[in-house]
């Protein structure tokens, strides 16, 4: 049986230490201020964006890695002996997607993976890819349709201050934007069925926020997995963050509680004082 590899795009907010725990590469996207270009985690950070908006008013872009930089990172592990499992974001939202499906066509052995979802929620696919792979007992394929048919039982949400980097990068109007910053409304960003969209509204101060609505997420879904769970945050204080994970140890006996950092391209799009609980259920 070859050895299966799990690679992943960088959108997947994997820290460098469990990268190195579960043999992870990534491939970055590409993020962009004005006429600039970054590798994602390579020579740009979250808060880099942060700064660029506060120095411009410009929200930095992220741009799909593109089938010649697919194809050249999957060459680099074949050999052969080798099959490839890479986790993309969703389709819905990028064409990194269909980018890694015409390099994979013309290869032997790689499986992308359309996760239908963004950050950690791709990184809890890209774990339990890893759970299956470290065992021998898989082969390439068998792995891609166990992910695929767990993709959906993936809950993946964050809670965000403002709505002002959604507007910016027109994913809301600025309608919406003006209405929720004047009530200082914190909505909550899900992730349904490959998409962003705004669910419960909060309002109070962020770090109250931020424990009611992790407290309302794991009490409205049943038969969450207790295996592994995300706290994924963005410019978020260690006190919210210490607050979150004592409502997340109340509420069960996690064997993992991993805290991570969003990377760029939520921070793009979700802005800072961001925090999202993301997990497998069913």
């Amino acid at each position: 049986m070859k050895k299966v590899i799990v690679t992943s795009d960088s959108v997947c907010d994997l820290s460098p230490e469990l990268c190195r725990r579960y043999n992870v590469d990534i491939l970055p996207l590409t993020v962009s201020f004005d006429s600039t270009s970054h590798k994602d985690g390579v020579d740009i950070t979250p808060d880099d964006v942060f700064n660029f908006y506060k120095e411009t008013g410009h929200l930095a872009k992220t741009a799909a890695v593109t089938p010649l930089e697919y194809s050249e990172f999957f060459n680099a592990r074949l050999d052969g002996n080798t099959e490839i499992i890479h986790f993309c974001i969703s389709s819905d939202m990028s064409s990194s997607y269909a980018n890694s499906m015409l390099a994979a066509s013309e290869l032997e052995g790689v499986y992308p993976i359309d996760s239908r979802n963004l950050s950690t929620g791709i990184g809890l696919l890209v774990l339990h890819a890893c759970d299956m792979a470290s065992s021998g007992k898989y082969t390439g394929k068998q792995i891609a349709d166990e992910i695929n048919s767990l993709r959906d039982k993936v809950y993946a949400s964050f809670v965000i201050d403002t709505l002002t980097y959604l507007w910016k990068g027109g994913r809301c109007s600025g309608v919406a934007a003006l209405g929720a910053n004047v009530l200082k409304i914190k909505p909550c960003i899900e992730v349904k069925d490959g998409k962003m969209g705004v669910g419960k509204k909060y309002r109070g101060k962020i770090g109250d926020v931020m424990v009611e609505y992790a407290r309302n997420k794991l009490n409205s879904v049943e038969n969450i997995r207790t295996n592994r769970i995300f706290i994924t945050t963005s410019g978020t204080s260690q006190e919210n963050i210490d607050r979150v994970k004592e409502v997340v140890e109340a509420y069960a006996d996690f064997d993992e509680i991993l805290i991570t950092t969003a990377g760029c391209t939520v921070a793009s799009h979700c802005g800072y004082n961001t925090l999202g609980i993301l997990f497998i259920a069913g």
